[in-house]
């Protein structure tokens, strides 16, 4: 098995960020995970089910800008331990009682623990990486991996021991506010967590290239929401498989985001970074285009391409933001990691209903127009001076 070379492995801090980003992140993943198991053991409709799903997301996308407007106004590392504990608390709280009032509630303390996380949480990441793209990118795969492993985690649980196992489910959100504060401890000997003040960093901020950037990542949300929630069922009819083939469809999607972070890390470390998100998007119109005509396996080769496409700008969306408002990190790591994110979610509806009324394949073409969209909106973007002036990130 090869290995990683010791100067592209993550610092101490770096890895225990990772690890704690993971333990969170399962918490995006986990309401709607459970779904499944509040219809059939609490009877409730469709509606209502989507309904925990949609509060949790929206809560936790909107209300994080909110807490990176916070984070540009005061330190608040302790905030790291205290959002995981409470979105995990969420989750587990939803499976004790019945009421359908109780579990939105809960759902939505476990949102609003997510959204308080992430933008404290990337602007940590950004000094503990010391400005290395490949160090943030191992930050983004954690929270990539932690959402992938949320289904299987909750199956795992509750399919055993039903919703009022639900409570166990706390335990990953108490290992990860162990590996915050470890994280933060490690961070505090060596100064960098209060080293640099929210508002410190040098430069101006770049209004119009950041709303260029969050532009782009609006279209690469509705691409991403659009075909998790239906590749699937699309590659199964095409194929002409079974459920095993649209499993795997979907599990070749996700695998990108272990995968195309890395990448896009590394592929940082020799080009602009705007070059490398603007050669995704355009990837990512060939490929999404593969996806919705192209007939049999082939199929899985384009929906590979594809997962590449949405997943190495990832981290770089993140760093890109934070470098075009060097005065407000947390707003800017709150809208890219939260607000642009519901919006995908919003239009998934959209996307089945004009399924409904159409097909499947006529509802996901419209995808293929957005990465063309996105990369309209960053044709023009200037690649922005890293805090600490050039060549701070070169080499890592």
């Amino acid at each position: 098995m090869p290995t990683i070379p010791i100067a592209q492995r993550p610092s101490r801090p770096v890895a225990l960020m990772s690890l704690g980003h993971a333990c969170v992140d399962v918490y995006q993943g986990a309401v709607a995970a459970l779904v499944p198991f509040f219809v059939a053991e609490r009877a409730y409709g469709y509606a209502a089910a989507s309904g925990l799903v949609l509060a949790a997301s929206l809560l936790s996308s909107v209300v994080q800008p909110l807490f990176g407007a916070l984070t540009d106004r005061w330190v608040m590392p302790w905030l790291l331990p205290v959002a995981t504990v409470l979105a995990g608390a969420g989750v587990a709280l939803s499976g004790v009682g019945g009421g359908y009032a109780g579990t939105l509630l809960a759902v939505a303390l476990s949102g609003a623990g997510v959204a308080a996380y992430h933008p404290e949480a990337a602007r940590v990441a950004r000094l503990a990486s010391r400005g290395s793209h490949t160090a943030m990118g191992w930050f983004s795969l954690g929270g990539n991996l932690g959402f992938v492993a949320a289904p299987p985690l909750v199956s795992a649980v509750v399919a055993t021991g039903g919703l009022r196992a639900a409570p166990l489910l706390v335990v990953p959100a108490l290992a990860g506010a162990l590996l915050c504060l470890g994280a933060l401890r490690g961070l505090g000997n060596s100064g960098p967590v209060s080293a640099v003040r929210p508002g410190a960093a040098p430069g101006r901020d770049d209004w119009p290239s950041f709303r260029r950037l969050s532009g782009a990542i609006l279209c690469r949300s509705v691409v991403f929401v659009g075909l998790s929630a239906f590749v699937s069922l699309h590659v199964r009819q095409r194929t002409g498989g079974g459920e095993l083939a649209g499993t795997v469809a979907l599990f070749v999607l996700y695998l990108g985001g272990a995968v195309g972070t890395l990448a896009g890390g590394r592929l940082a470390r020799r080009h602009r970074r705007v070059d490398v998100v603007r050669w995704s998007y355009a990837l990512t119109v060939v490929a999404v285009a593969g996806v919705v005509v192209v007939p049999g396996p082939p199929v899985y080769l384009f929906v590979a391409l594809t997962s590449a496409g949405l997943y190495v700008p990832f981290s770089l969306h993140v760093t890109l933001a934070q470098d075009y408002l060097p005065g407000r990190v947390g707003t800017a790591s709150g809208v890219t990691l939260g607000l642009t994110v519901s919006v995908g979610g919003i239009a998934s509806p959209l996307i089945g209903a004009l399924a409904d009324a159409t097909s499947l394949r006529v509802a996901l073409a419209p995808l293929v127009a957005l990465p063309a969209l996105g990369w309209l909106c960053l044709r023009t973007l200037r690649e922005p001076e890293p805090p600490g002036g050039p060549g701070v990130a070169a080499g890592r």
